[in-house]
């Protein structure tokens, strides 16, 4: 899927350290705890930053990991390097297939530095790092509930990011596979002949998917279990439904004979 593509390509950065970072060497210690851990200069900071960022560009994601994590050990927290440290360390973990220590930095960077431009990005990739949990319909979707409530989280806080463009794509595609995971557990109700229990998953998919690429599959099913249990204006107003909105259905002619039924309404 598309989803599962986009999830695992690195998000493009165009950031520059030297005007974000740039500030020289840090002054003398003042009372008080001091956020850094083997108190490195500046420079030495930026020179580990550059080794770190040579890592992740070759694809090496546990030393990447690694010197990330020891920036972010000596940069302040807020300060922007500390942001783009804990946004990089979290892609590296994605890389190493780390998805739920990936999806806790991310979140992080989000919670953490709410009004920094990495802060949609972020959230949009906690939510991948979610979503990429979820290895087939047929699985529990706990993870792939959550990536979906995360990109929601990120249309109603950045609804003008670039990144929220992307999250609604991404809930585009978790819907499907939600739709495909509802037929076919109304596939198997109704293959043991429990027709009252497939019904409820198939109309909920045209109720709550109304645009997935398996709903006019289930609406047909939906109609075969109608006619299973004798329901019959139940249904005709299906047929009708798919005709109006879904009329290029396959075997739709075959499901809901217009003729047939149109004698049968007017007898």
């Amino acid at each position: 899927m598309t989803r599962r593509r986009a999830a695992r390509c690195l998000a493009p950065l165009a950031l520059l350290l030297l005007g974000a970072c740039g500030h020289g060497p840090r002054p003398a210690a003042t009372p008080g705890p001091v956020p850094t851990a083997a108190g490195l200069s500046r420079d030495e900071v930026t020179a580990l930053w550059g080794r770190a960022m040579a890592q992740f560009r070759r694809g090496r994601w546990s030393k990447a990991s690694t010197l990330f994590e020891r920036v972010t050990l000596e940069v302040p927290v807020g300060d922007t390097l500390s942001v783009m440290a804990h946004f990089h360390l979290a892609e590296s973990y994605f890389g190493l297939g780390n998805q739920l220590q990936a999806a806790r930095e991310f979140r992080k960077v989000s919670d953490e530095s709410p009004n920094n431009r990495l802060a949609p990005e972020a959230l949009l990739r906690t939510g991948d790092a979610y979503a990429d949990l979820w290895r087939r319909p047929e699985l529990d979707d706990s993870y792939a509930q959550t990536a979906k409530a995360t990109y929601q989280e990120l249309l109603n806080r950045y609804p003008d990011a670039p990144a929220a463009a992307r999250a609604r794509m991404r809930v585009v595609d978790l819907e499907e596979w939600f739709a495909v995971k509802a037929y076919r557990s109304a596939q198997y109700y109704y293959r043991l002949k429990a027709y009252d229990s497939a019904i409820l998953y198939l109309k909920d998919i045209a109720a709550t998917y109304p645009r997935a690429s398996i709903t006019p599959t289930a609406l047909l099913r939906l109609v075969d279990a109608y006619r299973a249990v004798g329901y019959a204006e139940d249904r005709r107003e299906t047929c009708t439904y798919i005709r109006r909105f879904h009329p290029s259905t396959p075997g739709l002619d075959l499901a809901c004979p217009a003729p047939a039924d149109s004698t049968a309404a007017g007898t």
